[in-house]
């Protein structure tokens, strides 16, 4: 649910119709905003957490208590692909690539798919299937994959190994958050045991999320990051169910937008006139 911040971030995109990129690079719910904002379908993923999220179908505590899924990600697809599908054709129109992060559940190591028309949807799927919460994974050419956050959840190192020189990163926590193992990674290392992959991916994970954080900020020469946060007042967390806190996230999100689009046309403008000069 954190990841309402950038569909705020990303509709303001749309609506200024700023969009001088690239390379896209996406992780879970941001693969999907990503995507979202590709097909220029503004309004489209808000209503996705505040509305498809939200409902018993969707999160079910009941469910998950006798064996089901907390998070039933199966019923949100068939869904939103049946009643606010995302424009396929717009997005692939545009013949930029668009990255997918999944994570391989044997190998414990993130997957980076370009993706296309044919496939876009089930490694959006795959890319945000929570271990436990989702039971089961989600299988790509025969592999079972999990949410790409497990390994990477701020694939910036990718997107410069890809040649990116200058790069926005839309994160869903605010600047000064600093990942620590908790007690539910804890809890999945032993439920999912069977998967020593994994598992050990799960113990790596706040390590190399604290890694990403140091690299976006201190990135190699010739490389500029522009990070864009939520504020300290954000409120939504992971599994949200206040409505309110959600659209509240958004409209931080459409200001932070507004923010970004400055800060993004002064590093570029700025270099421009330097090479002027």
């Amino acid at each position: 649910m954190r990841g309402v911040f950038s569909t705020g971030v990303l509709d303001e995109f749309l609506r200024r119709q700023f969009n001088p990129f690239d390379l896209y690079v996406g992780v879970s719910a941001g693969a999907g905003n990503l995507a979202a904002f590709l097909a220029e379908m503004p309004g489209r993923n808000l209503r996705l957490y505040c509305d498809y999220s939200q409902r018993r179908q969707f999160k079910s505590v009941r469910r998950f208590l006798t064996g089901g899924h907390l998070l039933d990600l199966d019923w949100l697809w068939r869904t939103t692909i049946a009643e606010i599908r995302l424009d396929l054709a717009t997005i692939y129109a545009k013949s930029k690539p668009l990255i997918v992060c999944m994570t391989d559940v044997a190998q414990g190591t993130p997957v980076y798919r370009e993706t296309s028309a044919a496939d876009l949807e089930h490694m959006l799927k795959a890319s945000s299937a929570l271990p436990l919460l989702y039971r089961g994974f989600v299988e790509v050419d025969g592999q079972p994959m999990a949410d790409g956050g497990l390994t990477d959840a701020i694939p910036v190192e990718e997107a410069v190994r890809r040649g990116a020189e200058t790069i926005m990163v839309v994160r869903s926590r605010t600047a000064d958050y600093v990942k620590e193992q908790g007690l539910a990674d804890r809890m999945a290392t032993w439920k999912l045991r069977q998967y020593p992959g994994l598992v050990a991916a799960l113990r790596s994970r706040a390590k190399n999320y604290n890694a990403a954080i140091r690299f976006l900020r201190t990135p190699p020469p010739g490389v500029r990051v522009l990070e864009v946060c939520p504020p300290p007042t954000f409120r939504p967390s992971r599994l949200s169910r206040n409505v309110m806190s959600l659209l509240s996230g958004y409209r931080q999100g459409r200001r932070a937008g507004q923010e970004a689009i400055r800060a993004w046309q002064q590093m570029v403008d700025g270099e421009k006139f330097a090479e002027i000069e």
